[in-house]
């Protein structure tokens, strides 16, 4: 393997250009500064590091005698609470903890929703999973068993107007739950009328309205609505309505789809979900983590006999109910976990020869390339808007 020598450190030649030709030169961080730091931070943390390590396993070992000198015996919990004080495993908790953040985006201070964890060095599944953010209800529930599938249902490649029904037979339950009317139920309805910033809803010879007012949050098309937007407890439904479409022609109402929001966060995974073991595969990561921070990462695949290619989804306009701009996330909150303090690295070599700590490494970088997405003109779609 070939290295070249940055500071007191040898860097794989693989990440070394990465650095230097990739990452750094749209940021106000040169290259000697970079690798003075990271050389600082080898310095200051890796000896602690190494003797944090050699505590643990100190102290697994004493755990691991403790068991083979009590295996014939009854376990005794107040016994090894006690004798894993003794050697320090266990410590008092402080009386007194507080602990304030600030910066925090809503997807993890305030809002509750599904969180993803994928491979970073799958771009694929990365964009996959970052898109994850809006789905579609009618698809989630008409190809798996979510909804229990009745015998013929999905036979054939067609689109079966029986499992269909019944899907949106059951969606209009989940908006009656969540977006009751006044009177009158969702699978009733035969059209959604903005009226001023009020949803007027027609029933076959009635009109009726969201029981909470408020939760009418948005909408698209003018002077018909094409695209509805419905709030409850932070998170939101699109109703599309498009009478044109297979599914909408079918429906009384003309929706042909109803959007949920839904993984409001990913974790884009450097550590469990991956197999990193040389400089390569670690470049590997930090560039697809790259794309997705500049948002121009994509991934092109073959489906059908046709090219496909998949890239970031951009954010969702509205506009509200008094004609005002909404816009909301087009992607879920991305975050990246970095491997533990155990595993090192062949993609960065320490002055005594031994490999950086991978954790180490992963810091540094995985902050270094975040800093592209903090960067980003005003109204460019961003990350963190924190």
């Amino acid at each position: 393997m070939a290295y070249r020598q940055r500071q007191n450190l040898k860097i794989h030649d693989a990440l070394c250009d990465f650095l230097e030709l990739e990452v750094l030169p749209d940021l106000p961080v040169v290259p000697e500064t970079f690798f003075s730091g990271l050389d600082h931070l080898d310095r200051y943390f890796s000896e602690k590091n190494i003797k944090l390590l050699e505590k643990r396993d100190d102290l697994q070992e004493k755990i691991d005698q403790w068991h083979r000198d009590h295996r014939d015996q009854d376990f005794d919990k107040d016994a090894y609470k006690k004798f894993l004080r003794d050697i320090g495993y266990l410590v008092p908790e402080p009386k007194q903890v507080r602990v304030e953040t600030t910066n925090v985006d809503d997807e993890i201070a305030t809002l509750a929703g599904p969180q993803l964890v994928v491979p970073i060095t799958n771009a694929r599944y990365a964009l996959n999973a970052a898109n994850a953010r809006w789905g579609s209800l009618y698809d989630a529930f008409y190809g798996t068993d979510a909804l229990e599938i009745h015998d013929g249902e999905l036979d054939g490649k067609g689109y079966n107007p029986q499992r269909g029904a019944r899907v949106v037979a059951h969606v209009r339950e989940i908006l009656d739950e969540f977006f009751p009317l006044q009177h009158g139920s969702w699978a009733d309805i035969t059209g959604l009328v903005r009226n001023g910033d009020r949803l007027a809803i027609h029933l076959a010879d009635e009109q009726t309205s969201l029981k909470e007012p408020g939760c009418f949050k948005g909408y698209r098309g003018n002077p018909e609505i094409t695209h509805l937007l419905l709030g409850h407890h932070g998170l939101h439904l699109e109703i599309v309505i498009d009478p044109k479409s297979v599914i909408g022609s079918r429906d009384k109402a003309g929706i042909s789809d109803i959007i949920a929001e839904s993984a409001l966060s990913t974790i884009m995974d450097c550590e469990d979900s991956v197999a990193t073991v040389d400089a390569e595969d670690k470049v590997l990561a930090y560039r697809n983590w790259l794309g997705l921070m500049r948002g121009d990462l994509t991934s092109a695949f073959e489906k059908s006999g046709k090219t496909q290619t998949r890239r970031l989804n951009q954010d969702r306009e509205y506009l509200s109910p008094a004609g005002h701009n909404v816009i909301l996330r087009g992607r879920s909150l991305m975050l990246v976990r970095n491997v533990g303090h155990l595993m090192t690295t062949p993609a960065v070599l320490r002055a005594d020869g031994s490999e950086l700590h991978e954790g180490l490494l992963d810091a540094l970088i995985t902050s270094l390339i975040a800093i592209h997405d903090l960067r980003k003109d005003e109204g460019a779609t961003r990350n963190s808007q924190t």
